[in-house]
């Protein structure tokens, strides 16, 4: 599906707290962030109806985990400075591959936005059977 940028603007301007990294992006990252949170979300949920403003929510998300100094982190950077500006120390273990499986970082609230529109309830907490 074709996402519309200022649709995409509007939406999150007015219902995400942290749009600093949609902002600064160009149109064709804008439209990549759109694409994959899309496409990601119709193979995560086949059976749905997948609203708009659920993949604006997501397009945001990986908007902020895929900024330029996430992206160093997730590439196993461990430290990052620039001499007497500024340093950036991130934790162990922290690093993972670029595109890790992107199921697993869909927001809460793109789920919340989905199971209105189809009458369900998807959360991200799945039952294990535990043994005691």
């Amino acid at each position: 599906m074709a996402y519309v940028i200022p649709d995409a603007d509007a939406y999150i301007n007015a219902n995400c707290l942290d749009i600093e990294d949609w902002q600064d992006s160009d149109d064709a990252r804008k439209t990549r962030m759109l694409n994959v949170a899309g496409t990601t979300l119709a193979r995560a949920y086949p059976k749905y109806t997948i609203p708009n403003a659920a993949v604006y929510e997501f397009a945001n998300v990986l908007s902020i985990m895929y900024n330029d100094l996430l992206r160093m982190q997730q590439q196993g950077v461990s430290t990052f400075g620039l001499t007497g500006v500024f340093n950036v120390n991130f934790k162990d273990g922290t690093t993972s591959m670029p595109y890790d499986d992107l199921r697993k970082k869909i927001p809460q609230s793109a789920l919340d936005i989905i199971g209105e529109e189809n009458g369900v309830v998807i959360n991200k907490r799945a039952w294990k059977a535990v043994i005691l």
